[in-house]
């Protein structure tokens, strides 16, 4: 059982802006007018539109009806909403407004005063009849918005929002939490969960419902049980006072006939090694089935048992019905980034399709514990490659087949769920960011069929012994190698901190630090002296005691307190790296992306394509070679699929739902990295896709939201 908190919250006060006149909502214009109101279209997460003016027969009509150019860089991951003819999105930088979806007229802009730099995916819509609220994250706040007039609402929480740095049982001073994913609402609660830092130490990643009206706490579910919680002999016995994060980021689920809000969750930290967590760590990795009004657990299921490989449930689950034995069951899907799909009877979570647990690899790390068994369905089959061998590696030149043959053999290849060893790179196949990623998947509940885009590549990663305690080296092996890597240098998508003091200011680097940005959290958890010791070793390329002027001021990098932040952690991880060829571009051989038609009640494939190309290639002629992809598909009544996702084209393309056949393209101004919205206003269908780019660091990105339609 949960213990459920209401408490009355005390929050800091922030000075909002305003930058617009009032408005007022627009009324709904005709009956068969169609919203598309909630994160991912549907209260199922489907992302399906009953629409069909644009269909088959005139898609390649489609021309842009209008733009938003929010004029700000940064990219965007973000699903509008639209409701009553208004159309609700975001700016990079996490500014709200509101736009007429008819014409892309700006009504309203709300500035919180802060300027947010993580992703933000979307907003929540709340409504009694009479009061409208927009329900939207920035940073660690959660505001609660007048959706006619943009303008906060006092009476929640403290002037307008709340701060989920509060009410986790730790100093709210030292939590890293942040709202990349919009709440979920249901009846007269928002669900929220956030995301959390991946290294030591990090905040619990509880699960807490709101009072929609006035912010108050309403209950908790904790991810990291407490002493008398279910699933508390799954961790070491004081894991909820010092572990962190198994935490819901990428947003959740909620059948709303039923009260249930289904909840996947994401790895515990650290996310590479976990001697301090040594047993199967429930709730992380889970998908779990809440009770939506009081947060009781009524099912769970563990997709990674001890995660050593950061393999979170990466998006909310689709609410489907399917076929079995001549009978219609309710379930719920689940993709992962291994490139499967889990289908569970949603009412009791019973899976609809076989499930194996077998035995994998023990770790040979000190200190480490692997799990005995993990657990994988056995349909439908995976939508991504399971196993770098040398057959699959890229043949794209003779010169680039022997390097990539060269690299493979200094290669652990062994497949899923082998743990990371000292010294030797492991192959991660599919990446860190999958197959399937927060984009999700969409299902078109007239058939059963689920549309799901992939990414198609392999990564590698492994460990190393951490140095000795209390040095700046200590402090960047626990923090920051993670993603920069041992030798500061980065990744395609992760920038090199070499030579970081000549292109950023100090005092920018040390809010960078504190605050995050794109895909790194901020750093609460280090002290000004620890973030300004830490910017001294970086900025002074590695080195040990070299003081560093910061800020006109000499800072030392010798502090006692700079070590790593958790002791227990003897190893880090060595760093994210794709396996990219001399060209920068995949070593293996195509697809690098795919997109999959799957049918969800026999588990076999209707089609699988290629998902976008790398112009270059393609006007060699290595056309369809398939891309890394972020965000997900939209599917029609109209017999379309619609997706942007793809990085390197910038295209947005709609398929046939029912062969998988190219039926248009266009080029946006960045890439689409976003998932598709489609409503009617006024009898007149429209497409919203934001495209802002972002995702690859070598392009330019913005911040456009581009509307198409036939009329």
């Amino acid at each position: 059982m949960r213990r459920y908190a209401r408490s009355k919250m005390r929050f800091a006060t922030t000075a909002a802006m305003i930058l617009a006149v009032c408005v007022v909502v627009p009324a709904r214009s005709q009956k068969n007018d169609y919203d598309w109101p909630v994160y991912g279209g549907t209260s199922e997460n489907n992302h399906y539109s009953p629409l069909k003016q644009i269909n088959r027969s005139n898609v390649k009509l489609l021309k842009v009806a209008w733009t938003f150019d929010s004029g700000e860089e940064g990219g965007l991951q973000t699903n509008p909403i639209e409701i009553g003819g208004v159309l609700y999105g975001l700016t990079p930088t996490q500014k709200v407004f509101a736009l007429d979806a008819a014409t892309g007229k700006l009504l309203w802009k709300f500035d919180s005063g802060i300027k947010g730099t993580q992703p933000d995916r979307g907003l929540a819509y709340w409504t009694n009849g009479s009061d409208h609220r927009i329900l939207v994250g920035v940073l660690n706040f959660v505001y609660a918005i007048d959706a006619s007039t943009g303008q906060p609402i006092p009476t929640f929480g403290d002037k307008g929002r709340i701060d989920l740095r509060e009410n986790l049982g730790r100093d709210p001073k030292s939590q890293s939490i942040y709202m990349t994913s919009p709440a979920v609402v249901y009846d007269d609660l928002i669900i929220v969960g956030g995301r959390e830092a991946e290294t030591l130490p990090a905040s619990p990643g509880d699960v807490r419902a709101y009072d929609v009206r006035s912010g108050e706490l309403r209950w908790s579910f904790h991810t990291i049980p407490h002493p008398g919680e279910f699933g508390y002999d799954t961790w070491p016995k004081d894991a909820w006072k010092n572990s962190g994060a198994a935490n819901n980021w990428a947003g959740m689920t909620v059948d709303v006939g039923r009260g249930i809000v289904y909840v996947p969750t994401g790895s515990a930290a650290f996310d590479f090694y976990g001697a301090d967590r040594v047993g199967d760590d429930l709730f992380a990795d889970c998908l779990l089935a809440l009770n939506a009004k009081t947060g009781e657990r009524i099912w769970h299921f563990q997709g990674v048992r001890h995660d050593l490989w950061d393999r979170d449930f990466p998006a909310p689950p689709v609410l489907l019905t399917v076929e079995r034995d001549g009978k219609k069951v309710d379930a719920v899907a689940q993709t992962t980034k291994q490139g499967f799909v889990f289908l569970f009877d949603r009412t009791n979570g019973n899976p609809l399709f076989p499930i194996e647990c077998r035995k994998y690899p023990a770790s040979d790390v000190p200190g480490e514990v692997a799990a005995a068994e993990q657990c994988l369905p056995m349909k439908p089959a995976p939508f991504a490659r399971q196993l770098l061998t040398d057959d699959l590696l890229s043949q794209r030149t003779p010169q680039v087949h022997e390097w990539a043959l060269s690299k493979f053999k200094t290669f652990r290849s062994e497949g899923q769920f082998v743990p990371f060893s000292v010294g030797k790179n492991t192959v991660i196949f599919p990446g860190f960011d999958g197959g399937a990623e927060w984009g999700g998947a969409a299902v078109d509940p007239t058939t059963g069929i689920l549309y799901v885009n992939a990414s198609d590549l392999p990564w590698t990663g492994g460990l190393a012994e951490n140095t000795a305690e209390g040095t700046p080296m200590a402090l960047y092996q626990s923090q920051c190698a993670v993603c920069h890597g041992e030798t500061m240098a980065g990744s395609p998508e992760i920038p090199s901190l070499i030579g970081l003091g000549q292109r950023v200011a100090s005092r920018d680097a040390f809010a960078l630090v504190q605050n995050g940005k794109g895909r790194m959290p901020g750093f609460s958890n280090l002290d000004d002296e620890q973030i300004w010791g830490l910017l001294g070793f970086v900025m002074s390329g590695g080195k040990e005691n070299a003081p560093e002027k910061i800020e006109g001021k000499e800072v030392s990098n010798n502090a006692s307190n700079l070590g790593s932040l958790n002791p227990a952690a003897k190893y880090h991880f060595t760093g994210y790296h794709r396996f990219y060829d001399p060209d920068g571009y995949p070593a293996v051989a195509p697809p690098w992306g795919t997109l999959s038609a799957i049918d969800m009640n026999t588990g076999a494939y209707v089609w699988k394509i290629p998902l976008g190309e790398y112009p270059e290639l393609a006007a060699q002629g290595l056309k369809n070679t398939g891309t890394e992809n972020y965000g997900g598909p939209l599917v029609t009544e109209g017999g379309l699929v619609f997706i942007g996702a793809t990085n390197f084209d910038r295209k947005f393309r709609a398929f046939d739902k029912d062969t998988g056949q190219l039926l248009w393209e266009t080029t946006l101004p960045f890439a689409g990295n976003a998932t598709p919205a489609t409503y009617e206003v006024k009898g007149r269908q429209f497409v919203v896709i934001a495209a802002g780019g972002g995702k690859d660091l070598k392009s330019k990105s913005g911040g456009v939201y581009v509307a198409f339609s036939v009329k």
